[in-house]
């Protein structure tokens, strides 16, 4: 465990082992900066991701490279229609002493991998959600704590749609960010594809502990916050509700429902970390807007008129900010 004098050698400790962090991962993806950046506010936020993007975009890779570059205990969970919820939670067995014995899942590790979590029914993704919110999972009327630090980094493929089971939006709330991953431009994409066709092998060192996570996680808890900002927030999830005295005018005329008040927290959070990642004490608004569109996507639900019109999230979004 790191020892500080106060909260602001916490702090750029924290900017430190970003910038070891980044370097680190950098040996391994190409790009994709925006994407890293937000997967690691969640960690550090204490929050859970959804990577959506189109197959061979390295969103796998990606998270198994953090997984690498933090010592944690890491497990791949491969979502199919025929998992079943004991499949990640466990089961328990009859052993050789006629006992029932409980036989860990692959839950119980503090990354989790939750591969195309969209090709899994409901029963079972309701599994894995509750683990994500409660941090523990009952069986047999037992309860079993999760360690911690837990992330789940969920997988969605936008495409091939056909026997999938999109997450409800009640399920989709408990991820703290939706993150879109695009093409690599061209001068990337000649780094990856000549980097991954060669016998050049990538040796990953640890940065960061489970207990150093830990700490950093209740330092962002405690990062102090301006009015101002707190209120540009608030008034930021405010404007997503059509039909409220707060609502914008693209909420009234395109969305069916706005964020919550969870969506409201994580604006916060993540604003909080994003500041402490960039070297500031403090956030500011624009530390707010940087998170907003990851925060929000998928806590809007448009209406009949926005999709007829071909009025996507980030347009509504961007009204806003």
């Amino acid at each position: 465990m790191l020892q500080f004098a106060n909260d602001v050698e916490a702090a750029n400790a924290l900017h430190q082992k970003y910038t070891e962090l980044r370097a680190e991962i950098g040996k391994t993806i190409v790009g994709q900066d925006a994407v890293v950046d937000a997967v690691l506010i969640s960690i550090f936020s204490n929050g859970h991701s959804l990577l959506i993007g189109l197959p061979g975009l390295a969103k796998t890779l990606l998270i198994k490279t953090i997984s690498e570059v933090l010592d944690l205990k890491f497990s791949r969970i491969q979502f199919t229609p025929d998992l079943m919820p004991s499949d990640i939670t466990g089961s328990e067995i009859l052993d050789e002493k006629r006992e029932f014995k409980f036989i860990r899942g692959p839950i119980f590790a503090n990354i989790i991998l939750a591969d195309e979590i969209n090709r899994t029914p409901p029963k079972t993704q309701a599994a894995l959600l509750e683990a994500m919110q409660e941090k523990a999972i009952t069986t047999a009327g037992k309860l079993h704590l999760l360690e911690e630090p837990f992330f789940v980094l969920a997988t969605q493929n936008p495409i091939e749609q056909e026997g999938t089971y999109p997450l409800p939006e009640a399920q989709l709330d408990r991820f703290m960010f939706n993150v879109l991953l695009d093409y690599p431009s061209f001068e990337e994409e000649i780094n990856i594809v000549k980097n991954t066709t060669g016998n050049k092998t990538v040796q990953l060192n640890k940065i960061l502990h489970a207990s150093e996570i830990l700490q950093f996680q209740q330092l962002v808890r405690r990062v102090p916050v301006a009015d101002n900002v707190l209120n540009y927030a608030v008034n930021l999830v405010s404007k997503t509700r059509p039909n409220t005295p707060l609502a914008g005018k693209m909420a009234n005329e395109y969305l069916e429902f706005g964020a919550g008040p969870r969506g409201g927290q994580f604006l916060l959070l993540g604003a909080k970390c994003h500041a402490l990642i960039k070297g500031k004490y403090s956030p500011d608004i624009e530390d707010v807007k940087a998170v907003a569109k990851n925060v929000l996507r998928h806590r809007l639900i448009r209406n009949f008129k926005a999709e007829a019109e071909g009025v996507s999230n980030e347009k509504i979004i961007e009204s806003f900010l």
